[in-house]
């Protein structure tokens, strides 16, 4: 086979590897795919720098060699787990005093990571009853925060993992493709963004991304042990203006095409984004680049 060695997610593939993996999948078939990609992971002992399990990563791997004809996987277990996951979100209740004015009126806004703490629920109630794309499980490294008044909830973020393809930005840090993959986990992407509809303070939107900017390097640091370089995120451009980020002073640098990827193909679903990005660091190109 003329065809090896494979590199797929920065894992290089031989040939004596395919029998290896074959024979890990066989032996585990009846566990499934999600536990199968683990097991591999662990024989392999491949890591993130923060010691967790690259089980995505290894996923990828699986899939691709399947979708190459080199090796079978059992079949996808019936109906996908994050539709079941998202449906039963429990709902919390909290306040909803509705908040009318300027800042200068209420008490300052302290903003709270949540994740794995005992505000998550809310946060993942807020977000499934009031964001329009509602609440689904972030794959892979993520935050959560909780923006208050007082007592109050008034906005929740989210960040989670950087798009792969996005033409303007890579232009804009100067990435070819292997240089991407190897630094593309230094951006994180605003995922949720969500002002409570019954908060109306002036400013108060730019005033929490600002906020939140300024602390989520050292909050990711802490979790995931390497600071981030670059913040992204993509508004829909016939349902927003973006108003929030450029007043944040985020930059807007080009627009999505429409599309998503399915497997190898890209499909149009014509949902055009603008693409805006916060650098977080004056050097973030050398850091980004290096």
């Amino acid at each position: 086979m003329g065809m090896f060695p494979i590199t797929i997610r920065k894992r290089t593939i031989n040939e004596p590897d395919i029998a290896f993996v074959q024979e890990i999948v066989f032996e585990h078939w009846h566990k499934g795919r999600t536990q199968i990609s683990e097991i591999l992971c662990r024989k392999w002992d491949w890591r993130q720098s923060n010691g967790r399990l690259k089980d995505m990563a290894c996923r990828e791997v699986l899939l691709t060699l399947e979708r190459k004809g080199f090796i079978k996987l059992p079949p996808r277990k019936k109906g996908a787990n994050n539709e079941k996951r998202n449906r039963s979100i429990p709902l919390v209740e909290t306040h909803k005093t509705s908040l009318h004015g300027k800042p200068s009126q209420f008490p300052p806004v302290q903003l709270k990571p949540v994740r794995n703490t005992s505000l998550e629920p809310l946060y993942n109630s807020l977000i499934q009853e009031h964001h329009y794309l509602a609440y689904r499980q972030i794959v892979g490294n993520h935050l959560k925060y909780i923006a208050f008044i007082g007592e109050q909830p008034v906005a929740c973020l989210g960040w989670g993992s950087p798009a792969w393809s996005v033409k303007s930005r890579d232009s804009l840090i100067g990435w070819d493709k292997a240089t991407k993959e190897n630094n593309l986990h230094l951006v994180i992407n605003n995922t949720r963004f969500l002002i409570l509809p019954w908060i109306n303070i002036k400013f108060l939107a730019s005033k929490i991304l600002a906020m939140n900017a300024k602390r989520i390097s050292e909050d990711w640091f802490n979790i995931y042990n390497h600071h981030v370089y670059l913040l992204e995120t993509f508004v829909q451009k016939n349902r927003f203006q973006g108003t929030c980020y450029k007043a944040a002073n985020w930059i807007r640098v080009g627009q999505t095409k429409g599309t998503a990827k399915r497997g190898h193909d890209h499909l149009f679903h014509g949902k055009i984004k603008d693409v805006y990005l916060y650098p977080l660091r004056k050097d973030f190109r050398k850091k980004l680049t290096g």
